[in-house]
């Protein structure tokens, strides 16, 4: 494995735990809700690069990770910001799907077409 290219750990369960589970759960949600709002994808912008900051501060403060590292901060980041817009395709497609159901078929879990 990789060491140190995606966590700075001695443990990757805590890169694991911090970043995939806490970060990915809360990530997952915030894009659920801006879907469920209404508003465009590219608010996440603004709420995965604050979220980033909470996932380094909790890798920092509970397990001695480095807090201001500008690469890992950015792989948190990168990561939230993915798996928040799967929150959010997910939830758009199931609202295109149930509230437009007359004109509009859901196709996947992240897709839906025009009857």
């Amino acid at each position: 494995m990789m060491q140190g290219f995606l966590h700075e750990e001695n443990s990757f369960w805590v890169f694991v735990l911090v970043t995939l589970l806490l970060g990915g759960g809360a990530a997952w949600l915030t894009g659920r809700a801006i879907a469920l709002t209404w508003r465009p994808w590219w608010q996440l912008v603004g709420y995965m690069l604050i979220l980033g900051l909470t996932v380094r501060f909790i890798h920092y403060a509970l397990f001695g990770g480095t807090l201001l590292s500008v690469y890992y901060y950015l792989i948190d980041t990168t990561i939230c910001f993915s798996i928040s817009l799967f929150g959010y395709g997910a939830t758009r497609a199931g609202q295109m799907a149930t509230q437009y159901r007359w004109i509009n078929k859901r196709t996947g879990p992240f897709s839906w077409r025009r009857r």
